[in-house]
């Protein structure tokens, strides 16, 4: 049988496929395990973003069934097996936010993401002459944040919560930490970012060049 193309890419990144990726290029993967400077770390903080928002933690296994729920249909994540994703949901936090609560903050250094489980949450970005413009409503299944996720660098939008929501959270750190001891695991998630910020590049690019045709 005809192996998957996520298969493929864990077989490379784990060894146990082909060649070692060190023997191609010793430095890329290696980057993605770089601890971040101190200075980053200290910025990013989603306890005090939690405690901001009024937060409430609620059962990893609730949270786990809702996961499941939410992110069922993604290509990556229906390739992990249960014990899997429950790796997965153990690396995450569960939390209730009230509605109104900004809980990604434009230009502030981030070092997590955000999995909405259940409401809606408005994506906003706060324009030079004033005001704010939105760029999105997110609901379940959507990925917030997943940018800071990768790279620590600076929101480009805020996100509000407009209804009570439950949402997964997963930090920079717990992301390295699953992508060392569960090489599988770290792949899916990293994949099924790459794969939304592509779609969402896209996406953008269609609207830009839409804009420029019209003169808008």
């Amino acid at each position: 049988m005809k192996k998957s193309l996520f298969d493929r890419i864990i077989g490379v990144a784990t060894g146990t496929e082909g060649r070692s990726p060190a023997a191609d290029d010793p430095g890329f993967f290696a980057t993605q395990f770089m601890d971040r400077p101190e200075t980053t770390r200290a910025k990013s903080g989603w306890t005090a973003r939690a405690l901001a928002v009024g937060a409430h933690a609620f059962s990893s296994d609730e949270g786990f069934k809702a996961l499941e729920e939410a992110w069922g249909g993604d290509h990556f994540f229906a390739a992990l097996d249960r014990g899997e994703r429950k790796k997965l949901a153990a690396a995450m936090d569960f939390v209730t936010v009230p509605a109104g609560r900004e809980v990604i903050v434009q230009e502030e250094k981030g070092d997590y993401a955000l999995v909405v489980l259940q409401g809606v949450v408005a994506v906003d970005r706060a324009q030079p002459a004033g005001g704010r413009a939105r760029l999105a409503e997110a609901r379940e299944g959507d990925l917030l944040g997943e940018m800071s996720l990768l790279d620590a660098g600076s929101r480009f939008a805020s996100c509000l919560t407009l209804s009570p929501c439950k949402l997964a959270v997963l930090t920079t750190e717990a992301l390295d930490d699953l992508s060392i001891e569960e090489p599988r695991v770290g792949m899916a998630v990293m994949a099924s970012v790459a794969r939304r910020l592509s779609l969402r590049t896209r996406q953008l690019s269609g609207r830009l060049g839409a804009l420029l045709v019209t003169g808008g």
